[in-house]
């Protein structure tokens, strides 16, 4: 088998798994976060697992990229620049930036994080950086990429503000949980959720690419059920909860 079957195969196996998850996650809710059991199995601490499963990402991208044949002209720099711009964050930014007590996190989580990210890496990174015809210098300016890229950018800026917003809610010896105002929270119960499904849909949008699609419709099945069962959660622990807010589509859901 080729590399390019095998690429081919793993892409439309990653369209079909993402759809199964996407049923499957409305009836089993991730459990990390405010939504922690006990039953999952082994654990480790959650910063050390954001770290790790994260970090596939940004490497496995990276090592596409210096892998590749495809020419390094200034678009795929750029999407090299978009890509590691996010990931090295999330790997590394935010989990150590995280406030209030340890708390832990199933192995079975990380592992699914890692494959999840690295699957993701290589279908995008190698598809640009080898298996696709190639960005040449015109695709800065094509509408594609150009409305790719805002939606890419603001959905950026939306998800760091989210996240900011939830970070201030807490101080470092501090466990529990209270309920976020500004920004977008004033519409909805996750944010960070509507710019993270932004950052991706605008990075489809940006590479006009199957893997880019399959990445960006992975987003929303991760992220739709856990929007929604964010939103119940804060229903139930808060009296008070703002009653005009949406879990996810401001206005709609």
């Amino acid at each position: 088998m080729t590399e390019q079957t095998f690429f081919d195969w793993l892409l439309i196996s990653w369209f079909i798994v993402a759809a199964v998850i996407f049923v499957a996650l409305f009836f089993i809710v991730a459990p990390y976060g405010r939504h922690s059991r006990g039953n999952w199995g082994p654990t480790i601490g959650n910063k050390l697992g954001w770290v790790v499963m994260e970090a596939a990402s940004p490497l496995v991208f990276v090592a596409c990229f210096m892998l590749g044949s495809n020419p390094k002209t200034a678009a795929p720099l750029v999407f090299l620049g978009l890509w590691e711009a996010h990931y090295l964050h999330r790997a590394f930014i935010y989990p150590l930036g995280l406030r209030g007590v340890a708390r832990r996190m199933p192995l079975v989580v990380v592992g699914s994080g890692i494959l999840f990210n690295a699957v993701n890496a290589y279908l995008n990174g190698r598809y640009i950086y080898t298996f696709s015809p190639g960005y040449p210098n015109q695709w800065l300016a094509d509408p594609r990429f150009m409305v790719g890229l805002v939606i890419f950018i603001i959905g950026f800026v939306v998800n760091r503000q989210a996240d900011h917003t939830l970070r201030s809610l807490r101080s470092n010896s501090e466990s529990g949980y209270q309920i976020p105002y500004g920004g977008l929270y004033r519409w909805l119960s996750c944010p960070n959720y509507f710019g993270e499904i932004l950052i991706w849909t605008g990075w489809a949008i940006a590479t006009w690419s199957l893997p880019g699609l399959a990445f960006a419709l992975w987003t929303m099945a991760n992220l739709l059920p856990r929007a929604r069962a964010h939103h119940r959660w804060y229903l139930e622990h808060f009296t008070e909860y703002p009653p005009e807010r949406k879990a996810l589509v401001p206005g709609v859901w």
